[in-house]
């Protein structure tokens, strides 16, 4: 029988003195980032946007959802949309406590814990991880300020952020033989965990996401590079959706504890770079792909009907929609580099800088 966590242990556990930042930049990594707009006349040019936006966000109240539900919802839907409109708290707060670290003002900081706070004291998981993937910049902002909070609201967040976590381990869709224990919920589920065990220090949530990484490369990715949601949805745009969390833990895995989950080759011979490495020239426009022509699941057939964009059966791949994918490849892979700035096609902004600074790609 799967072991259950006991909450209050794990919870006794996140605190420590002072906690690296691995979610988010860390302090040299600040520091190049202000260097970086000092210096840079294209850096400058984006800071003085996001500076504007975050100082709006100064004179703006929180929007906190007792439950996001996002999945399985088709747009439209009035319980997706009220989601959307509460996630839309997800980048103010992630851009105050960026503008706090960038700054030191404190104004930013009251802002983003208020933020935060009303978050903690409503929010529940229900341990769908389609759903609590959407609290990744709320996850990076607390990871960017953690070490300057008051102990108080410190603690609400914790709380709120470890139940998550543990919402998600203990999942009635984590139980052997459901298809969300092994497809793209897998994949989102332990990146959840993985960046809310690195924010809060929690080993025994790091430990857990990285032996059930090493289990879901092995089951989930193909030796080829294709993978199970791609042969179920026949659709790149689920392979992307899958890699892309998987990436992501990769990274904060390699930032924590220095291995490599990118080129770590299961039993069968799967990897994450092989699955990249199989996406790369649809991405380039080499191949084709008509998306959801011999689909299994029934809600794609759902949003065709209900005429959402992208999801007709037989609509080609759209190579732009690797863009957050390549962003995260950079971290491993700088070869990639040109390829991002070809779809990009000279768009950037601050995540971009701070993908970069984070692969080592400004220093």
């Amino acid at each position: 029988m799967r072991r259950k966590f006991v909450f209050t242990v794990l919870l006794f556990a996140t605190y420590s003195i002072t906690k690296a930042q691995i979610a988010s930049l860390n302090n040299e990594e600040i520091n190049i980032l202000k260097t970086q707009i000092s210096n840079a006349p294209g850096a400058k040019k984006i800071y003085a946007g996001f500076q504007k936006s975050a100082k709006q966000y100064l004179n703006e109240q929180p929007d906190p959802i007792d439950t996001i539900r996002t999945e399985g919802l088709l747009k439209g839907n009035p319980k997706k949309e009220k989601s959307k409109l509460a996630l839309a708290d997800m980048p103010k707060m992630y851009a105050l406590a960026l503008q706090y670290r960038l700054t030191g003002n404190q104004t930013f900081l009251s802002q983003c814990t208020s933020f935060l706070s009303a978050w903690a004291k409503i929010n529940h998981s229900g341990g769908d991880p389609i759903d609590d993937t959407n609290l990744d910049k709320a996850i990076e902002a607390y990871d960017l300020i953690k070490n300057n909070m008051a102990r108080g609201d410190k603690k609400i967040i914790d709380k709120w952020l470890s139940e998550t976590a543990s919402a998600e381990i203990n999942s009635k869709r984590m139980k052997p033989g459901k298809a969300t224990a092994i497809n793209n919920w897998n994949a989102h589920r332990l990146k959840v965990v993985g960046e809310i065990g690195y924010a809060l220090n929690n080993h025994e949530f790091i430990s857990w996401t990285i032996d059930q990484l090493k289990s879901h490369i092995s089951i989930n990715l193909y030796p080829d590079g294709s993978s199970l949601d791609f042969k179920q949805r026949d659709a790149l745009h689920y392979h992307l959706y899958d890699l892309e969390p998987l990436l992501k833990l990769a990274i904060m895995i390699n930032r924590g504890e220095g291995t490599n989950f990118y080129t770590y080759l299961s039993p069968n011979g799967s990897s994450i770079k092989k699955s990249v490495d199989w996406l790369i020239p649809y991405i380039k426009g080499d191949k084709k792909h008509e998306e959801y022509v011999n689909t299994t699941v029934k809600f794609d057939h759902d949003r065709a009907r209900n005429n959402e964009p992208g999801f007709a059966a037989g609509t080609l791949f759209a190579p732009q929609l690797a863009i957050p994918l390549l962003k995260s490849v950079i971290y491993f892979d700088h070869a990639q580099q040109d390829l991002l700035n070809q779809l990009l096609n000279g768009q950037s902004d601050i995540n971009q800088i701070t993908d970069k600074i984070k692969a080592g790609n400004i220093k």
